[in-house]
Formats: C-alpha cells, sequence, structure tokens
C-alpha cells in the first residue's frame, strides 16, 4: 500500500490516495499502520483525494482507534499541501468535502503555508452536541477526578471542550482530557483543549484529541480555543495560537468565521508491505 506522510507543526499524518491502494481500508489496517511500533506511525490517516458534487475533491480523516473524524485543521493543510505536491492543485483556491462540511483551501509560497477557511463555529449545544437543553455552552463547570473546571464547549464541525486555566502543562491534558472526552455529557465525545491567554493577541493551549490521544498541535482545537478566546471577551479577532508543535494564525470573521493559516511539511513516501498485517 502506497502513502505518504506528512507534518503539520508535529501532528502527523499518512495520505493514502483510494485511486492506488484500489479498496477501502479496514478499521485493524487504519490502526495497524497508525500504531508507532508495529506500523508506520500517525495520528491518523488522510484517505483522498475522492470525487465530490460538492467541493473540488473529498477527503476522509480516519483516527488511530479507527474511528472517523468529521474535520482536522493540519490535516486539511496536510491534504492541500499533498495536492499540490502531486500537481492536483496549483495558487488558485479550492474546495474540499469532509464530513464536517465544505472547506475553502489555498496553498501560498510554493508550498510553504496553506491558508483554510475552516468554515463557522457555533458555541450552540445542538450543534456540538452537549446534552441538556438547547443553549450556548459558555461558562459551564464540571468536575473531573475531584477537580472542578470552567468550560466552553464549540464545533466546527467537530465537537470541541475549551477549559480555561491559569498554568497550563502536558500533564494537564493528559492526566484530564481522557475523561473529559468521554464525559456522558458529550454524546460524539469531544477534542479537548485546555487555554491559557497570554495577552490580547496571543493563546496558549495543551490538547488532547478525540480518537488520537495527546497532541503537539491541532488546527480545529486552534479554531475553537480562539474563538473561545475572542467569545469570553479576552482576545482580539486575530489571535496566534501556540503549541508544543508550533504556531498557527487564526483569523475570526462576522460570525465566528474562521481563517486558519499555518505550515505542513512533507516527510517522505514508501509502502505498507502486506508482511505487516500478518504479525
Amino acid at each position: 500500500m502506497k502513502f505518504y506522510k506528512y507534518h503539520g507543526l508535529g501532528n502527523d499524518y499518512i495520505v493514502m490516495n483510494p485511486a492506488e491502494i484500489g479498496r477501502e481500508l479496514k478499521p485493524a489496517e487504519i490502526k495497524l499502520i497508525c500504531h508507532r511500533h508495529y506500523g508506520i506511525g500517525s495520528d491518523g490517516i488522510l484517505w483522498g483525494p475522492m470525487k465530490s458534487d460538492k467541493a473540488s475533491f473529498r477527503v476522509r480523516i480516519f483516527n488511530p482507534d479507527g474511528s472517523e473524524a468529521e474535520k482536522s485543521g493540519n490535516g486539511l493543510r496536510i491534504f492541500s499541501k499533498y495536492l499540490f505536491d502531486h500537481g492536483f492543485v496549483h495558487s488558485e483556491p479550492f474546495k474540499i468535502d469532509t464530513l464536517g462540511g465544505i472547506v475553502t483551501s489555498r496553498v501560498r509560497s510554493e508550498g510553504r503555508s496553506i491558508d483554510v477557511d475552516m468554515g463557522t463555529v457555533s458555541f450552540n449545544s445542538r450543534d456540538i452536541p452537549v446534552a441538556g437543553e438547547a443553549r450556548e455552552v459558555i461558562n459551564e463547570s464540571m468536575t473531573i477526578k475531584g477537580r472542578i473546571f470552567s468550560y466552553c464547549a464549540a464545533s466546527i464541525g467537530n465537537p470541541h471542550c475549551v477549559l480555561p486555566v491559569e498554568e497550563l502543562s502536558a500533564e494537564l491534558a493528559r492526566t484530564y482530557g481522557p475523561a473529559i472526552e468521554m464525559e456522558p455529557r458529550f454524546p460524539n465525545r469531544t477534542n479537548v483543549q485546555f487555554l491559557k491567554v497570554l495577552d490580547r493577541r496571543n493563546i496558549q493551549i495543551e490538547i488532547w484529541e478525540r480518537g488520537a490521544g495527546y497532541t503537539l498541535a491541532s488546527g480545529s482545537s486552534s479554531s475553537a480555543a480562539a474563538a473561545v478566546a475572542h467569545k469570553l471577551g479576552l482576545c482580539d479577532d486575530k489571535i496566534t495560537v501556540h503549541m508544543p508543535g508550533g504556531q498557527l494564525t487564526i483569523r475570526i470573521r462576522e460570525n465566528y468565521a474562521i481563517d486558519m493559516t499555518g505550515p505542513a511539511i512533507r516527510i517522505g513516501e514508501g509502502t505498507v508491505d502486506r508482511e505487516a498485517f500478518t504479525s
């Protein structure tokens, strides 16, 4: 099986073209390919390009646990870079069909920077979803492992739980992220961001990603966290998001439409041998 590996700020994905594979991937194959020891190792698989009636291209996004994600900001930048590298697109804007909606992407600076119109953030519990009555989920509270957190929930085509904190660490995300991901109030599980506001134009986040675990960077997480910081009145409409893997620029337009700008880096390509699936 032919594959192409990229990373966006340390969040790595494998791109696999269905036309080159010739069949669908099985969940067990997805898990093995993404496994850090038994497979190639990645934070997910981008399955595309495929035809779409709504956009230039369609992509499916698979998590390392075999589940399917609605949207991934880093994944979309990586997929855009793959399309550019292989001559599917050039410098013109193009649309990508995802399970979480249509996005517009543009590759700039000869592939060194990618802009993605990520869509619109909603704080409505029905859109995210969050259990209970219909409402904007802002500054609610939950108790996880004996600790009380204030949180906001948001969707940008996939669910997010953003928890403002004063002190931030990877340990915080690893300790509380798994329980928050599986919290019953989130019927589709949720991505988790611990948020520290640095100033009006800068925030810092640590991420626990649904279906993937602790993650060095995330575009959809950056979008959701920046939108929450702006919604709470703590930040302006252009925000640099600092993560362990690096930085993304988020611009918040009218009605919380999000523009994301950041890099995607090609690592290499190869084949997954048939023997890998026999162990």
